[in-house]
């Protein structure tokens, strides 16, 4: 994903920043150990790249060990319905 996202970043920026103003959010469902890197480094792609992020009520971020798991994520559940309405108005405002 790091590969992908440094390479997209380079092709954006040679081409216009071909991503400044767009919406983008990191979402990220992991296990344990690493849910705070990737989402920090997710954002500093989307900052670097000029993009607006909208907030949530927590970071972005589900957690289970199985398959299905993060469907119990109460928590979690709940900052993706805040995340998704929160980009949904930012989207209005910017593109409505």
């Amino acid at each position: 994903m790091k590969a992908l996202i440094d390479r997209a970043g380079f092709v954006a920026k040679a081409n216009g920043d071909l991503l400044a103003r767009k919406t983008g959010a990191a979402v990220v469902a992991v296990r344990r150990a690493g849910s705070i890197h990737v989402y920090d480094t997710l954002n500093h792609f989307f900052g670097i790249s000029q993009m607006v992020v909208p907030g949530s009520s927590y970071w972005n971020m589900g957690l289970g060990l199985a398959e299905g798991d993060v469907a119990g994520d109460e928590e979690g559940i709940q900052t993706m319905r805040n995340l998704g309405k929160n980009m949904a108005w930012l989207m209005q405002k910017l593109y409505g």
